[in-house]
């Protein structure tokens, strides 16, 4: 997994996974941008949201998928980082050769929390999005350190 060289322009999806929930983001071709595209429900035992997350892929013309690896401010990996590898290989060996990057998502759903509270948007509204939020933030903080590196 993201041995790969760069695949160049096109886009890329961005991917929180979380213990019920999965937040989808998606760039420009560019890619520059990252924007919001969907939550879907995890299925653990049908895997209905891998295929759903692999459908986008197709749709999209996605060059590369970000899935986000929770880190701890400590650097350390835990159970939540079991899980965002696991998912990721599954995605990975569904992509149709789709190249899948580990980033680290350090605070993501925490400055996502703030920025949609900041916009006024809280509750169930709020937690329907802060997925698709917190990928955003995944995707974006990516496409920024790729950008730099170029």
């Amino acid at each position: 997994m993201g041995g790969r060289a760069d695949p160049g322009p096109g886009r890329r999806i961005g991917v929180d996974v979380g213990e019920a929930r999965v937040g989808v983001a998606v760039s420009d071709p560019a890619p520059l941008l990252a924007t919001p595209l969907s939550t879907l429900k995890r299925d653990r035992s049908g895997k209905t949201d891998l295929i759903r997350l692999v459908e986008l892929v197709n749709e999209y013309e996605v060059v590369e998928i970000v899935v986000g690896l929770p880190v701890t401010l400590a650097g350390r990996q835990g159970r939540s980082a079991d899980i965002a590898r696991s998912y990721a290989d599954a995605l990975e060996a569904r992509a149709g050769g789709v190249p899948v990057r580990l980033s680290d998502e350090r605070l993501t759903t925490v400055t996502a929390t703030r920025m949609l509270s900041d916009r006024g948007i809280r509750g169930k509204r709020q937690r329907a999005v802060v997925d698709q939020a917190a990928a955003v933030e995944i995707l974006q903080s990516w496409l920024d350190a790729r950008g730099r590196s170029e």
